[in-house]
């Protein structure tokens, strides 16, 4: 269905405000994901969204028109609103001309195929939706299996942590879970738990990785608590030469990941 909403106080408008907030999210298992190039990446992950709503003085574009018939092909709903109402229900002033409502999908544990790669990013306690964001395109980039949230993390369908995903959100494995249930989940493969810290850790160049290799960073301030890093296979370091005494939680993922993507490789055939 195609339809155009002019006034800020309409009830689709005001649902897709409230999406922004996530206990709304939460209540409806929905969330907002905005641009074009996100939106086209979520389809070919195959995330259509159910509504799919762009500014009326958009200039055509064939990749958002192939979109809206993607969108009422699957039965969902195409709106054409205002600049001014797009803008209220993004947040920003200068906003994408289009923006999707998609519905959230399993994050369990075992929704994930853990003989998908080698490596995999594990993050405990992550705050900032932009770390988390990052990270989701650590993965991508890396071909990990995925990324699994740990604990208290930020949401992974907030408006942020969506948009500072590049569309990976979308491409990646992704779940979230305690650590006493990850731990035997973990335990009930084959896997190495490997964990950025500084508690009898060894340099992360030349440790000895083993795949399937699980990443483990903490959260941003506090780092990994230590009955944590106990139940780990290896403990690396990065060398920090300057004042910092630490990289940020999704910069020091991604150096590990790729350290991990050299060692654990195979060997090109001669």
């Amino acid at each position: 269905m195609r339809r155009q909403i002019t006034g800020f106080s309409n009830p689709t408008v005001k649902f897709l405000r409230s999406l922004r907030d996530k206990k709304h999210r939460r209540q409806s298992q929905r969330f907002l994901a905005e641009g074009l190039r996100l939106l086209t990446d979520a389809r070919a992950g195959g995330h259509v969204p159910e509504i799919l709503v762009s500014a009326g003085a958009r200039t055509p574009h064939p990749l958002l028109s192939e979109l809206e018939e993607t969108v009422l092909a699957a039965g969902g709903e195409v709106v054409e609103v205002t600049p001014d109402i797009l803008a209220k229900i993004t947040g920003k002033d200068n906003p994408q001309a289009v923006a999707g409502v998609f519905m959230e999908w399993d994050t369990s544990l075992d929704a994930l195929d853990r003989e998908a790669a080698p490596i995999w990013l594990v993050a405990q306690a992550l705050r900032d939706p932009g770390n988390l964001g990052t990270m989701l395109r650590t993965v991508d980039a890396v071909g990990a299996g995925g990324l699994i949230l740990l604990d208290d993390c930020a949401d992974p369908f907030s408006v942020e942590a969506v948009r500072a995903s590049m569309g990976a959100v979308f491409t990646v494995g992704l779940a979230r879970a305690r650590w006493d249930a990850f731990l035997p989940w973990l335990r009930s493969g084959a896997g190495q738990l490997v964990a950025a810290s500084l508690r009898d850790a060894v340099p992360y160049r030349g440790a000895h990785y083993r795949a399937p290799c699980f990443i483990l960073v903490g959260n941003e301030s506090q780092g990994l608590p230590e009955p944590y890093e106990a139940e780990c296979d290896l403990r690396v370091t990065i060398p920090m030469l300057g004042r910092a005494d630490s990289l940020n939680a999704a910069v020091a993922g991604a150096v590990l990941a790729y350290e991990v993507l050299a060692c654990t490789r195979a060997p090109a055939a001669s």
